[in-house]
């Protein structure tokens, strides 16, 4: 009768500890990230609650250190990165696939000059070289001449000599330093900026205020005033433009029947143009009035969704590749889906949203890009 035979093989001991360790190793590994994820979850909830307690105040903090953030590591990581493309994106260039044609001619030049003029609102100090002048430096930094001046203190025949040093503004404009007791419209008023023109304050991206509901400044600190004009000048001395502060008779709206133009959208005067942080037209009326639609089209925007910015609005889509924007009323008379015919009342002017009187904010889109108004209102 034949035996079975067991026969029991030896698992030398090298390998049980080998195993031994890597179970060690996972349970370690999987208790260190629990409770890692642990914590992590429990300082999101707090920042997060106290976020939402806030509601909103440190949005702007928030977004600034973000943004600190973002360029430190775009600065320090970004040539490791886009080093090893170089070579490609010269042989992509020198076909032609990244060529100005391809994008249109003022494709490069209009973003070197928007990104030139932003400058972050930095105001920076030029050192005088020989021979220069001062109509020389304020055309390279795309400035009046009377803002150099202004902001140096300088006469207007003052002598500049080699070495010497200047301080350039961001834009054409006043800087000011706030005195106790002062608001954004008495400072625009000692400018000469009335209480439509305040505005402009406001809405040049790197002025800050103490509350963005009230613009209420804080005492020692320097704002910038876009297109001011110091109190003892006169208007004249500066060099105008069609986008500058200068009063505009804006004509009475009316029904044009030209197919893809627009006409004026309200009656009042311009009290700020078009520029890098202000792709529109500010149109103001003291008294108000109706809001005109500047062309045919649907209305697929009408009313104030983020509660914030443009306030109660009406956009409305002219079936063309175009839009327009009609920000700030007090009265909207249109609704969502609503066909308008060119000149039909959309609603009143107001001063909703962050405003600092009554006026229009009037936008042209296309493709998601804002054309300046002023080249295509008749």
């Amino acid at each position: 009768m034949a035996r079975k035979i067991t026969v029991k093989l030896k698992v030398p001991a090298v390998f049980k500890e080998i195993s031994e360790f890597f179970n060690f190793l996972k349970d370690y590994v999987r208790r260190r990230f629990y409770k890692w994820f642990a914590r992590f979850e429990f300082f999101k909830d707090v920042v997060v609650d106290f976020l939402y307690q806030k509601r909103g105040r440190y949005v702007r903090p928030f977004l600034h250190f973000g943004t600190i953030g973002l360029v430190f590591f775009v600065i320090t990581v970004g040539p490791v990165i886009f080093s090893g493309g170089q070579e490609e994106s010269q042989q992509e260039v020198s076909q032609g696939v990244l060529s100005a044609s391809a994008y249109g001619v003022g494709f490069s030049t209009q973003q070197a000059e928007e990104v030139r003029q932003f400058r972050g609102g930095e105001i920076i100090t030029h050192s005088v070289q020989e021979g220069e002048t001062l109509s020389q430096i304020a055309e390279r930094y795309n400035l009046d001449v009377s803002t150099i001046l202004w902001e140096n203190d300088l006469a207007e025949n003052a002598a500049i000599k080699p070495g010497m040093e200047i301080r350039i503004l961001p834009v054409d404009g006043v800087r000011h330093k706030v005195q106790r007791g002062e608001t954004i419209y008495s400072v625009g008023r000692r400018y000469g900026l009335d209480s439509s023109q305040a505005q402009v304050i406001v809405d040049y991206p790197f002025n800050e205020f103490l509350d963005d509901e009230t613009f209420e400044l804080a005492t020692g600190q320097f704002i910038m005033v876009p297109q001011g004009v110091p109190p003892r000048q006169t208007a004249p001395t500066r060099q105008t433009t069609t986008t500058s502060r200068t009063a505009v008779t804006t004509p009475d709206a009316g029904t044009v029947n030209a197919f893809g133009s627009f006409v004026w959208p309200a009656a009042g005067r311009i009290s700020q143009g078009y520029s890098f942080y202000h792709k529109a037209v500010d149109i103001s009326n003291l008294s108000g009035g109706p809001i005109l639609a500047a062309d045919s089209g649907t209305v697929i925007v009408a009313g104030w969704p983020d509660n914030w910015g443009y306030g109660n609005r009406v956009v409305i889509d002219h079936g063309n590749g175009y839009q327009t924007l009609y920000g700030h009323m007090s009265v909207l008379q249109v609704s969502p889906g609503q066909r308008v015919n060119r000149g039909d009342v959309v609603g009143q002017m107001g001063s909703t949203g962050r405003s600092t009187g009554v006026h229009l904010h009037f936008e042209i889109r296309q493709g998601g890009v804002l054309h300046n108004p002023l080249g295509f209102l008749r």
